[in-house]
C-alpha cells in the first residue's frame, strides 16, 4: 500500500504537502513510512486481531493476559510516535499533512475501532488526529473508516 500511495503522488503530481518535494521533509516522510511497518502497523494490527478478529473467527475471547501484552507493547510504539515524530508539530513532516500522517492515522484507527481508544489519554495525539480529520475532511474520514468500524457487529 505504501508503495501504491507513492507512485499515485508521484504519477498525478499530488500537492506537494502530500509527498514533498523538499528533501529534509520528503525524507522525514520516507523515515516513518519505513518505521511503521513494524511498529504502529504491526502493534495496531497485532491488538485489533487480538481483541477482534480472532474472537470472532473462534467464538471464544482471547486470555486478557494476551490483550494485555498487546496493548502495552501498542502503548510502547506510540510514545516512540509521540515523541520522535510528531515531537511539537502539527504534523509528522512539518505544518502541512503529508502521506505519513494520513498512513499513521489509518493503522491508529484498527486499535480504535477494536474498542480501544489510544486517544482518550493523550492530548497530542488527539490534536494531532483531529488535525488530520480536518485537512482530509470529517466526512471523508469517517466515510473511509465505516466499514471498520462496524467489524463488531459482525
Amino acid at each position: 500500500s505504501i508503495a501504491i500511495l507513492l507512485y499515485l503522488a508521484q504519477k498525478f503530481k499530488t500537492p506537494d504537502h502530500w509527498y514533498p518535494s523538499d528533501l529534509q521533509k520528503r525524507a522525514r516522510v520516507d523515515e516513518y513510512l519505513s518505521w511503521q511497518h513494524a511498529n504502529i502497523r504491526a502493534k495496531g494490527s497485532k491488538l485489533f486481531l487480538t481483541k477482534v478478529l480472532l474472537p470472532l473467527l473462534t467464538g471464544q475471547p482471547l486470555p486478557a493476559e494476551k490483550l494485555e501484552v498487546a496493548i502495552e507493547e501498542l502503548n510502547v510504539v506510540l510514545k516512540q510516535f509521540e515523541e520522535k515524530f510528531l515531537q511539537d508539530k502539527p504534523f509528522i513532516a512539518g505544518s502541512e499533512i503529508s502521506l505519513a500522517d494520513l498512513v499513521a492515522l489509518v493503522e491508529l484507527m484498527q486499535p480504535v475501532c477494536a474498542g480501544y481508544d489510544l486517544f482518550e489519554e493523550r492530548p497530542k495525539l488527539s490534536e494531532w488526529r483531529r488535525r488530520v480529520e480536518e485537512a482530509v475532511g470529517k466526512q471523508l474520514f469517517q466515510e473511509a473508516h465505516e466499514g471498520i468500524m462496524n467489524i463488531k457487529n459482525l
